[in-house]
């Protein structure tokens, strides 16, 4: 864990002289480690002088912090009001069903995550989905399956 928490140590270093340093601090550790791994949060806490509560209340509140790696494909799903009206339900145990894992899992073989999010702010053009960072919209379920069939493509 000695370079994890030296690695740790750089990013709250960057951020230390940031006014409310904790949320940047976070993203910082996600965007170095891919997730935020709990063993570090004692160390935020002592370094930013803060309780290991505070630290921890705010990783679980924000559901884009991830207390694990996440596969190599990243799906969001909207189950927004917009989206729900025109089958994002259908789509969600759609993606349930073909990828063998719930919302808020990834894969056993690591290659896909998938994740709820409440708006993309691609309401008329429901259901949509977040595949790796890009928006998609007027999804069905063959679109989904060629969308992250050609993300993991791509990345074989």
């Amino acid at each position: 864990m000695s370079d994890m928490a030296d690695r740790a140590r750089a990013v709250v270093d960057a951020h230390r002289g940031d006014r409310g340093a904790l949320l940047p601090v976070l993203h910082g550790l996600q965007a170095e480690f891919g997730y935020i791994d709990q063993a570090l949060l004692p160390l935020v806490a002592e370094e930013l002088n803060l309780s290991r509560a505070d630290v921890h209340g705010v990783v679980s509140f924000y559901t884009d912090f991830r207390g694990e790696p996440a596969g190599r494909t990243v799906v969001k799903l909207c189950r927004a009001e917009a989206c729900q009206s025109v089958g994002a339900e259908r789509l969600v145990a759609h993606a349930e069903q073909v990828l063998g894992s719930k919302i808020g899992q990834t894969t056993a073989d690591g290659s896909v995550t998938l994740e709820q999010v409440f708006c993309l702010g691609n309401c008329a053009l429901g259901p949509a989905a977040q595949v790796d960072g890009r928006l998609h919209g007027r999804l069905d379920e063959a679109a989904l399956d060629s969308i992250i069939a050609e993300a993991e493509a791509g990345k074989a």
